[in-house]
């Protein structure tokens, strides 16, 4: 049967684009759906302001006139222009296991990208790190969390066929929370915070977060900077991203270290993880799905981490440990049983010592893909 490429261009193709891996993943356990009514914001070209620097195209794939597959092309030109590269990217990429498919659209986002005037195609990534990238490699029976990519082990199979190869790995530790916190880190925590000059913040309400969001994403946007696939956070950004998360956070596992001054030195932000309360709601918010979420995060014995930075200055000298040890101490009390590092870059070897000096192992692996155009 002959594959038809199609570009969305109204809301009728863009609910398709939006609703179609629920219908690809339906039988798949571990597929965590989206929150829908962040998919339709966050696919808005006029609501959603990184479009503003990106050029971007949406498209389905046609099979006997029945949606079978689709994806995103995407050209990050500040991103580009900031790193001195000129890549395209393709994203959000789901088909069935079909070869012809898979191929009709891969080739589909070469051509446009080439026309553009790129000399690489990178991949599964989209706007930044921040959103869902790379395809799974390792860990297809593991738990997956919100905000990080599901496909099918014949995904990454059927791209490498397509002439992709590796370009970044991202792996993702698992730690067990212990029952007791390990000496050697009780050493470091007591010899820092015998020095002067730093205040742990800790937060009882999401009202008390919101002084310090800003420094927290100024301070994000410091600490990787050089992180491939990052983009800074810009002012309205900022407040975009505070609105999608802030109501879902406790307060309780977001930990930061102060100056004397008020200062912001260093930050972590956890979640508990949503997935099982995000399934149970099917991705809708409304009319009850809400009240699921907000009881999943009282339930979940998983802890997410989500974000962390800290300044140049105080690296290496144990600051770090200190809020990994808070960190710790408040998923004891609130039952948590492991924490799901998310996604760090296979090449960041500071944070992954962190990692697995808190006893973590690897056990996903994500991967995104690189072809010369």
């Amino acid at each position: 049967m002959a594959i038809e490429i199609k570009e969305v261009k109204g809301k009728k193709e863009l609910k398709q684009f939006i609703y179609l891996p629920a219908r690809i993943h339906k039988d798949h356990k571990n597929w965590v759906p989206p929150i829908y009514m962040d998919e339709w914001n966050f696919f808005n070209v006029k609501k959603n302001k990184f479009y503003n620097y990106c050029d971007s195209i949406f498209l389905l794939a046609y099979k006997d006139g029945e949606v079978v597959g689709r994806i995103m092309g995407l050209i990050n030109r500040r991103y580009n222009e900031i790193h001195h590269e000129n890549d395209g990217r393709f994203c959000f990429m789901e088909t069935y296991e079909d070869p012809e498919v898979f191929h009709a659209l891969i080739e589909y986002v070469e051509k446009w990208a080439r026309e553009k005037g790129m000399d690489n195609i990178v991949g599964p990534l989209a706007f930044s790190d921040k959103d869902p990238e790379g395809f799974m490699v390792e860990g297809f029976d593991e738990p997956l969390c919100i905000s990080t990519s599901c496909n099918f082990k014949y995904m990454p199979e059927l791209l490498e066929k397509e002439g992709y190869g590796k370009k970044e790995d991202c792996v993702v530790y698992k730690i067990i929370v212990p029952e007791e916190i390990p000496d050697f880190y009780k050493a470091i925590y007591k010899r820092v915070m015998q020095k002067n000059g730093i205040q742990i913040l800790n937060f009882e309400k999401r009202k008390d977060i919101r002084p310090y969001i800003k420094p927290i994403l100024y301070l994000l946007n410091d600490t990787f900077k050089n992180i491939y696939a990052f983009v800074p956070f810009e002012e309205e950004e900022m407040d975009d991203f505070a609105k999608i998360y802030l109501p879902l956070l406790d307060p309780h596992f977001v930990k930061a270290i102060a100056d004397n001054d008020g200062n912001l030195l260093a930050f972590i932000v956890g979640m508990p993880d949503l997935s099982k309360a995000i399934i149970a709601a099917k991705g809708k918010l409304l009319p009850f799905g809400i009240f699921k979420i907000l009881r999943g995060r009282k339930t979940s014995k998983m802890l997410t981490l989500l974000l962390g930075g800290i300044t140049e200055e105080c690296r290496g000298k144990g600051i770090d440990s200190v809020l990994a040890i808070e960190m710790l101490k408040d998923a004891q009390k609130k039952g948590m049983k492991f924490i799901d590092s998310q996604l760090e870059l296979e090449s960041n070897t500071k944070i992954r010592m962190e990692m697995e000096k808190a006893g973590g192992r690897i056990y996903k692996r994500y991967r995104i893909f690189i072809k010369k155009l």
